[in-house]
């Protein structure tokens, strides 16, 4: 590390924490800021394994940080790609209607959407259904044009270009094992790393995964756990890609903070169908063998996990089944493709999400950034947090502005 002295720290070197470095320089150019990523490469967590939609807030709550920051969030980030040269697509995306008993949570998705301010929604038949995603059938849909997709591991990067360029640090490779106060409460915290020792007098947490662990070890009471999900996908084979002209999902489970398996059609031309939500035994075990059995035991020894356990047992082990039944994957994609078959599914990758759990066992539905006495933690960032990383990254610049202090 050239330097050790910083005014902020920055933990993560995903599409947040290079939004939020970004953002700081262009507001406060005078603050040394540095980003500190444990990998080799940037973004390659959540934002590199994620499936690159554009939310348009159709989902959120309408007051809350997610559709606040969703609809702002990518508006300015159409903008900033279209500004940068970086390739993306307003393909649109239904969100169909199998059943009667979907139909009014498919009206109030209709009036959350259009209460969130997202353009465009309309609800149509099975004729214009077909028009829209010749191969899917359904009741009713939900059209909302203006969802897109776009490469976020492109657009994270193009995040860190622009903070280096202003003068700010990245260090890749240096995962925080320790956080101390050398000179006591009031002064720098210190950050340990393989490649030394970081001072810095303020820290801005964008950890994902990890996000919990770095709260605790920078002195804070933190009253979440982060549990890993990890969500697995099939793709079409090249010849079956004409089945999905967009982006295909079903009416979701206001219950449950997962999305239901769908399709997706992704920048780079693959359509992909999933994922589940099954409960990952690694931090970062993208695949089913992966094991720590320390992050097993923080899982399972936490009570909120047994709290959420017992409320979602049963749909959890749908979606385990489902993760070791090929047929029953298939046959939940078949709700909303009836034409595809076995021979159209091709193998997938896998992300994982890091939600964060309460005590109770309630899933945190909303983004949740904590304020420390000098530190920000943002505890819970899921979909759409790639959709809303300049608009989050905005707010956590303005916090850290609002409360760090003018530089030295």
């Amino acid at each position: 590390m050239e330097s050790s002295q910083y005014d902020i720290a920055i933990i993560g070197g995903g599409i947040l924490g290079l939004s939020t470095a970004m953002q700081l320089a262009d507001r406060a150019p005078r603050w040394r800021v540095a980003v500190l990523e444990k990998e080799e490469d940037l973004a390659t967590h959540q934002t590199g394994h994620n499936s690159g939609v554009m939310h348009s807030g159709i989902y959120y709550r309408p007051g809350s940080q997610k559709a606040q920051f969703c609809v702002a969030g990518r508006n300015n980030l159409v903008r900033f790609c279209e500004e940068n040269e970086i390739e993306y697509q307003q393909c649109g995306k239904v969100i169909v209607a199998i059943e009667e008993s979907e139909l009014g949570r498919l009206q109030d998705l209709y009036e959350r959407g259009t209460a969130n301010g997202v353009p465009g929604l309309e609800i149509v038949g099975p004729e214009r259904l077909k028009e829209i995603e010749p191969y899917t059938t359904g009741l009713r849909a939900l059209w909302a044009p203006h969802t897109g997709i776009v490469d976020f591991t492109r657009v994270a990067t193009a995040y860190a270009g622009k903070f280096q360029q202003a003068g700010g640090d990245i260090f890749t490779g240096a995962p925080v094992r320790k956080i101390t106060r050398p000179g006591g409460s009031g002064g720098s915290l210190a950050l340990e790393t393989p490649k030394g020792i970081l001072q810095a007098k303020h820290l801005i947490n964008c950890a994902g995964l990890y996000a919990d662990r770095i709260a605790s070890m920078s002195g804070e009471n933190v009253q979440v756990r982060i549990i890993p999900f990890r969500g697995e996908y099939y793709t079409l084979r090249p010849e079956s890609h004409h089945l999905v002209s967009g982006l295909i999902y079903p009416v979701p489970d206001p219950q449950f903070p997962f999305l239901g398996v769908h399709f997706t059609r992704n920048i780079k031309g693959h359509v992909e169908a999933g994922p589940n939500a099954v409960l990952a035994l690694r931090r970062e075990g993208y695949r089913k063998r992966d094991f720590d059995l320390g992050e097993s035991l923080g899982s399972l020894t936490y009570p909120g996990f047994w709290k959420m356990a017992l409320k979602y047992w049963k749909i959890g082990l749908g979606e385990v089944y489902r993760s070791y039944n090929k047929r029953v994957f298939l046959r939940d994609l078949q709700r909303l493709l009836p034409e595809i078959k076995d021979s159209d599914l091709a193998g997938g990758g896998s992300g994982v999400r890091a939600q964060a759990v309460a005590k109770d066992g309630s899933l945190l539905d909303d983004f949740s950034i904590l304020q420390g006495r000098d530190a920000i933690h943002v505890l819970n960032a899921p979909s759409p947090g790639a959709t809303s990383s300049l608009a989050i990254g905005e707010h956590i610049a303005g916090l850290a502005l609002e409360n760090f202090g003018a530089p030295d």
